[in-house]
């Protein structure tokens, strides 16, 4: 595995920028095939599919375990979930939030910071909708094996616990 250094892998993110890259986040997921949703993928085998030329998208999921394994392009930044949810306007007027027990992020074992950010974007059918999660970011790696582990609970019986390897190239 490749060596993390814990402030040198972070990547800060502004409010205003982090409602952006969630709003992009959500329209990456929705933009993929049918039967290729990357949130239910189970192996990492669709990581690829639509990722912008300048950061890299990695998918939550719908709870649960999930194990992962993806090439990840070396100068790219990471943008993923550790919670969220969208909504319409039309279910609730004001964002929603999930409840937070337990929230983290680790890069090869090295904490990383999340950072919460809500807003509203349009989706690709033009919707209003709103956007509510808790993010984490890492700036570019290094070429070589990293592993990323996400874990959340809401205290209510939603779990996520997501493991991904990453081999940056």
């Amino acid at each position: 595995m490749s060596e993390v250094v814990p402030d040198g892998g972070t990547w800060r993110i502004g409010a205003r920028e982090g409602v952006a890259l969630s709003a992009r986040w959500w329209k990456w997921v929705w933009s993929a095939p049918e039967g290729c949703d990357p949130v239910r993928d189970a192996t990492g085998r669709h990581a690829a599919l639509n990722q912008p030329e300048d950061l890299w998208f990695l998918a939550g999921t719908y709870g649960g375990r999930v194990v992962r394994r993806c090439e990840v392009p070396s100068g790219r930044p990471l943008f993923f979930p550790v919670l969220n949810r969208q909504h319409t306007f039309e279910y609730s007027p004001e964002p929603a939030a999930i409840p937070v027990a337990r929230a983290e992020a680790h890069l090869n074992g090295v904490p990383l910071p999340l950072e919460e950010f809500q807003g509203v974007f349009r989706s690709p059918l033009w919707v209003r909708r709103h956007s509510w999660g808790l993010w984490g970011a890492v700036a570019p790696l290094s070429p070589g094996g990293y592993v990323l582990e996400i874990r959340a609970d809401s205290g209510r019986g939603f779990r996520v616990d997501t493991t991904y390897h990453l081999t940056v190239v």
